[in-house]
């Protein structure tokens, strides 16, 4: 496929509304990205709209639960009804789950991180699929958000070490399938970026470690991450960076536990 293609870059990023979802989504329109911004609330999207808008950012919000396989469908018919093509999909949604002992998480709650986490990405994966593999110029990327939980997990966290291990296998399935389609899919893993998401890690006492004390942890600023997912992107599509770590250098991860 050739690297210099005229037309418009779309990409869709879930999760828009804020944090790395956010930051991702300014540093792609800020790349030359047209971006559809997918998340569950609306004023959080057209805030990021607004952001990208005042450096010549374009984008169009498209609200959207990605537990809800309907939702997903309807995302991606409006991305190809307005544009009729996309480039790049950013799986970036997802949620947590109370820190609980393995025996007393409620089967609602494992139910509900695994449909966002990981069943979520595949739905939006499958129709990215459906429209890389039968548009001109053909092809285009897909990044998983694995998370530094992808690797190593956190006290208490089953759903979400669960379903962030899950998505690296689904990563490297579909480099694999995609190959010969001109379709690349990598992975970015993030750790302790600052977001709303990672306050209390900032906060009193800090977060529960491995051997039971807890402790403040350290966090980077979260345009970093946006900036490497518009690495990432921006590669042609003969090169791939399959994983990548970004993360705040001071936080506990090279041989915590």
């Amino acid at each position: 496929m050739s690297t210099g293609a005229t037309h418009a870059k779309i990409a869709v990023v879930t999760g828009a509304g804020t944090g790395i979802g956010r930051a991702a989504a300014l540093a792609l329109m800020a790349g030359g990205f047209t971006v559809v911004l997918a998340g569950r609330r609306p004023e959080m999207l057209e805030e990021t709209a607004r952001l990208g808008a005042e450096t010549g950012g374009r984008s169009l919000c498209v609200p959207t639960d990605v537990s809800d396989p309907a939702a997903i469908k309807a995302l991606f018919a409006t991305v190809r009804e307005t544009y009729g093509r996309l480039d790049l999909l950013f799986n970036n949604a997802g949620i947590g789950a109370p820190a609980v002992p393995i025996e007393d998480l409620p089967y609602e709650t494992w139910r509900k991180v695994v449909d966002t986490n990981l069943t979520g990405p595949f739905l939006c994966i499958q129709e990215a699929v459906r429209i890389m593999k039968a548009q001109s110029p053909r092809g285009g990327r897909i990044i998983n958000n694995g998370s530094i939980s992808a690797h190593t997990p956190r006290p208490r966290a089953v759903a979400y070490t669960s379903t962030k291990h899950a998505i690296t296998g689904l990563t490297k399935q579909v480099a694999l399938d995609g190959r010969p389609f001109d379709i690349c899919c990598g992975q970015i893993d993030i750790g302790n970026a600052a977001t709303p998401l990672t306050e209390r890690m900032a906060q009193g006492q800090g977060v529960l470690q491995p051997d039971g004390e807890s402790m403040v942890e350290a966090r980077m600023d979260v345009a970093h991450a946006g900036q490497a997912v518009a690495y990432m992107a921006s590669l042609p599509l003969d090169a791939n960076v399959l994983f990548l770590t970004v993360m705040a250098n001071q936080m506990p991860f090279v041989g915590r536990g």
